[in-house]
């Protein structure tokens, strides 16, 4: 936090959101003085992407519904005669009705921490370091105290080792082979200190080792428990908001001409997946997956061909669409000979559109942008961040910067400073009583109160974040990147777009 900013400025952002540190970016490098704001303590606002830790944070901090909002009077002071404050929203109320369902093993711990994450305070550490060292003490009195009494009751090492090992469940004794052979060896040791008979002994250890090697020889799947997702947190981002590029759309041309790509590295999705009829299938996207299909015939092949070579040039060829301008993209697809199969294909996973409100020419022109967008990066049109959609912002962000963009986290703003007669805005007042005026403001829509925003049509959206233990698919390697496309007809009331990102322990899957 900053409490002595420069009080006169060319542009104010309030929010660090993608449409806001965009137009910070713009605004910086054309040479405009700019101050970037955010009462969060992170980049991004509602497009941040969080590991787990994060996430559950993020979570906690929109479950609680207190509106304690302390008062503070000191903007009352910077505002005149002929000025009116228009006071901003401290809590960010966009978001509602979070939840959160765990279907794993709840067996956290207190101790549990995720790996990589910060070390905590030395004062702390130091405190939980003498209270844990006086418990040892305790616990060793009490050790000593009893130790003679439980002398002749204690096992030998060989039984206290074969009763753990039998305690153990099947699936760690099978992950854990490595600690099962020397068990094996230390029994064969005791057998052959008690028995004179060399052969016997032999024997008997042969009898042991063949058990441990069928256990080896058929595991079982790992279950993924709720302390392992919070210990492995850092393997993997969360988005607040899962969009994907296309290769050759706006942003991507964006990125590219201001050269904000370099702040960030990409990746493309390597496969669509489509859910029907309660399987999923991988749709043919490129020519290659076309001819490489299994599911398709030759018969539809040539006919999937012919219609994508259709929807490159259909602007060419008017005739064959004009009469089905009026009617519904699906109804369309029904009159030019495709399968029941590729119609599904073309509609809900390479146009993506709805079935009943898209018009033929939205579907043509997101089908010839669909196939324009493959194989610019990959076998598939789409691209996402590497490290999560809230790299994007952070990217803009760090370019107003090294343009001299002035950037403030945990920093909230009290108000707006407007004049009465000319209603126009001309400073704002931050939480420590500081009027700094601008020229331009830019505000993200959840700091203003739903009466100043009265008048705006919100649509509601439903997002869901799902973790799993593996993918929908099986993939063909561990590196396969997925969109699973899911029609709004068959999952309720919206759209379903999954993001798969596959490894050989868990699956991070996004939907909206």
């Amino acid at each position: 936090m900053a409490d002595n900013l420069p009080s006169d400025f060319d542009v104010i952002v309030i929010g660090t959101g993608l449409p806001e540190s965009i137009i910070a970016a713009a605004c910086s490098r054309s040479g405009q003085r700019v101050l970037h704001v955010d009462s969060r303590s992170y980049y991004g606002g509602n497009w941040a992407s969080f590991s787990f830790s994060g996430l559950l944070s993020w979570l906690k901090e929109y479950q609680e519904n207190s509106d304690v909002v302390t008062e503070n009077s000191m903007w009352q002071e910077q505002i005149l005669e002929n000025e009116e404050a228009i006071l901003l929203s401290s809590k960010d109320k966009t978001i509602q009705h979070v939840e959160v369902f765990c279907y794993a093993s709840q067996d956290l711990h207190k101790d549990v921490e995720e790996a990589g994450a910060l070390q905590k305070n030395p004062a702390s550490v130091m405190s939980a370091q003498a209270t844990e060292a006086a418990e040892a003490a305790e616990a060793a009195e009490a050790a000593e105290a009893t130790e003679a009494a439980e002398a002749a009751c204690l096992p030998t090492a060989e039984e206290s080792l074969s009763t753990r090992s039998c305690e153990l469940p099947a699936e760690q004794s099978q992950c854990t082979g490595p600690e099962s052979s020397p068990q094996v060896n230390d029994a064969e040791v005791g057998e052959k200190e008690t028995q004179s008979d060399a052969k016997s002994s032999t024997e008997q250890s042969s009898e042991i080792l063949p058990k441990v090697q069928d256990n080896t020889e058929t595991p079982k799947r790992n279950v993924i428990t709720y302390s392992q997702i919070i210990k492995e947190g850092r393997r993997f981002n969360i988005d607040l908001v899962s969009k994907l590029l296309y290769s050759r759309g706006l942003l991507i041309d964006l990125l590219i001409k201001s050269n904000v790509s370099r702040y960030a590295e990409f990746k493309n999705i390597t496969r669509i997946l489509a859910f029907r009829e309660g399987t999923v299938e991988q749709v043919p996207c490129s020519r290659a997956d076309v001819f490489n299909s299994k599911q398709l015939t030759m018969v539809e092949k040539r006919m999937l061909m012919k219609f994508h070579t259709f929807c490159v040039e259909y602007e060419d060829h008017p005739d064959e669409y004009k009469a089905y301008e009026e009617t519904t993209f699906s109804e369309y697809l029904k009159t030019q000979k495709l399968t029941p199969n590729l119609q599904y294909f073309v509609l809900h996973s390479i146009a993506m559109t709805s079935e009943t409100t898209s018009s033929t020419v939205d579907g043509l022109k997101a089908t010839k942008k669909f196939l324009q967008c493959l194989g610019r990066y990959g076998n598939t049109p789409f691209l996402f961040p590497l490290y999560g959609q809230g790299e994007l912002p952070q990217c803009f962000c760090r370019m107003c910067a090294v343009f001299g963009g002035i950037y403030c986290l945990r920093h909230s703003v009290q108000c707006l400073v407007v004049d009465k007669e000319s209603r126009k805005c001309k400073a704002i007042v931050d939480q420590f009583g500081q009027r700094i005026i601008s020229k331009h403001f830019v505000i993200e829509d959840s700091y203003l109160s739903e009466n100043t925003c009265s008048g705006v049509q919100y649509r509601q959206i439903s997002r869901a974040v799902l973790i799993t233990d593996g993918s929908v698919l099986k993939p063909d390697s561990d590196q396969q990147v997925s969109i699973l496309t899911v029609p709004a007809e068959e999952s309720g009331s919206f759209a379903v777009r999954v993001i798969e990102l596959c490894s050989s322990t868990m699956t991070c899957m996004k939907g909206t």
